[in-house]
């Protein structure tokens, strides 16, 4: 019987990280064994989450090497001038920041490419070198953002000629909030110089979306789409449904994915209809942004339902007695190609999900394909308004339900199940010249 082959996993998120950004790989790892694939992990000895979540530790499976190495971020010496760090690693841009933030925005977008955690590269890559020399390893997989850690790869890969796989859990130059950042124009063409170079030396490349592979594809055509999922429940009793005619979002809501028309569509059938105002619950579940709360002090202080942060094992009771879950895609240039993590997490509630955001993106596409809901662009109001009136009539008399379908093939482990065979294709040859080499030394 052949022995497993060896991924090591260069992730800076790992429980008790928590949000999104460890929920991809952390499941990956859950279900690799599955597949005759050891994943090895290498995460930092001394993070700075900004959410933690310690229930996500008894999903890591048992006996799973973890190696930690400690990181030097100058973001905890930034932050000595303010509080405002930890906001912007949440995926936050202060959109008013004082003179001193100015500067403080400058300095990370300009001196810390492709991000703070740059200085974790040398290190690592020395350490990485002497652990690869005295350790079978049959790949490397990097994860970002934050992207430094794709840096490490392509060291590891033009120092000990390893199988390489970057893995792309958001863009780089395509980011959201890349357009945002105060970076001149030799800081932005830096970013594109090592964006490229990842891309054109690794041996793989897997992303999340259509979109992200298309823009991709001018610098390699070695390029897989495996999108982010869903997992199995552990809890699998029935919830009731919201008395109320529920709408919740559930993630991060920055300035950039605030659903103006929404709320004013909201605004109107309240103002329209005593019974729709008496029944409406707005719930948004995580961090919102201030000028998102001065929205919603349009509504009645009951109708609005804040919940800075919930664990994720909580958020799923939520999901699945919501009578509407609500999607919304960041509105900005890249918009198309943006899928939040939260739109798989909604398909296992089977609950109609109503999504703000281009009806051309990579989001619309997984909606459509699972008849899971409907998407609406950022200024279709009466649109949008006629499909909540019909959602609430069906409320009313008790049958909103979603006929979805052909959501199996996001579970966490038919997705594991896809990046095994990536692993598979791309070490056979090295596997067979590491024994050949082998061999020849005995």
């Amino acid at each position: 019987m052949s022995s497993k082959k060896k991924a090591l996993i260069i992730t800076y998120y790992w429980p008790p990280a928590g949000g999104s950004g460890v929920q991809r790989w952390l499941k990956f790892v859950k279900y690799l064994r599955d597949f005759d694939i050891e994943p090895i992990i290498y995460t930092v000895k001394n993070p700075s989450y900004p959410i933690l979540d310690d229930s996500l530790l008894s999903e890591i499976p048992e006996g799973i090497e973890i190696v930690k190495q400690p990181i030097f971020e100058p973001n905890s010496l930034l932050s000595i001038f303010g509080s405002k760090s930890k906001k912007e690693s949440a995926g936050f841009l202060d959109p008013n920041p004082s003179s001193l933030g100015k500067i403080m925005q400058y300095i990370r977008a300009n001196y810390f490419i492709p991000d703070a955690r740059k200085y974790w590269i040398k290190p690592s890559v020395r350490f990485l070198s002497n652990y690869i020399e005295k350790n079978a390893v049959d790949v490397v997989i990097t994860t970002g953002p934050p992207h430094s850690l794709q840096l490490i790869g392509l060291q590891l890969k033009k120092q000990k000629g390893v199988k390489w796989i970057s893995d792309f859990r958001d863009p780089w130059t395509e980011i959201d909030y890349f357009h945002q950042l105060p970076l001149t124009k030799k800081a932005t063409k830096k970013h594109h110089i090592l964006e490229e170079e990842v891309i054109r030396k690794s041996d793989m490349i897997l992303v999340v979306g259509d979109t992200m592979k298309k823009n991709f594809l001018k610098y390699s055509d070695s390029i897989e789409v495996i999108t982010n999922g869903f997992d199995t429940n552990k809890k699998t009793s029935i919830h009731e449904l919201d008395n109320k005619f529920s709408i919740t979002h559930v993630g991060l809501m920055n300035d950039d994915r605030n659903p103006t028309v929404l709320w004013q569509v909201l605004k109107e059938l309240c103002d329209s209809n005593t019974d729709f105002n008496n029944n409406l619950k707005i719930r948004l579940i995580g961090k919102v942004a201030n000028s998102i709360v001065q929205d919603l002090s349009m509504f009645e202080a009951s109708t609005i339902e804040l919940i800075p942060y919930l664990k994720h094992e909580e958020v799923s009771n939520y999901q699945s007695t919501s009578q509407v879950l609500l999607l919304c895609i960041n509105n900005v240039p890249s918009a198309k190609g943006i899928i939040t993590g939260k739109i798989f997490e909604y398909l296992q509630s089977k609950r109609p999900i109503l999504a703000i955001g281009p009806e051309n993106g990579d989001a619309s596409v997984i909606l459509k394909n699972t008849n899971a809901g409907c998407i609406f662009d950022f200024h279709e109001k009466e649109k949008l308004k006629a499909y909540i009136l019909s959602l609430y009539k069906q409320y009313k008399v008790s049958s909103l339900v979603v006929e979805s379908k052909n959501i199996e093939q996001y579970h966490r482990r038919n997705l594991t199940k896809k990046l095994a065979n990536v692993i598979n294709n791309i070490t056979v040859s090295y596997t067979h010249l590491r024994a050949h080499e082998t061999k020849a030394n005995l």
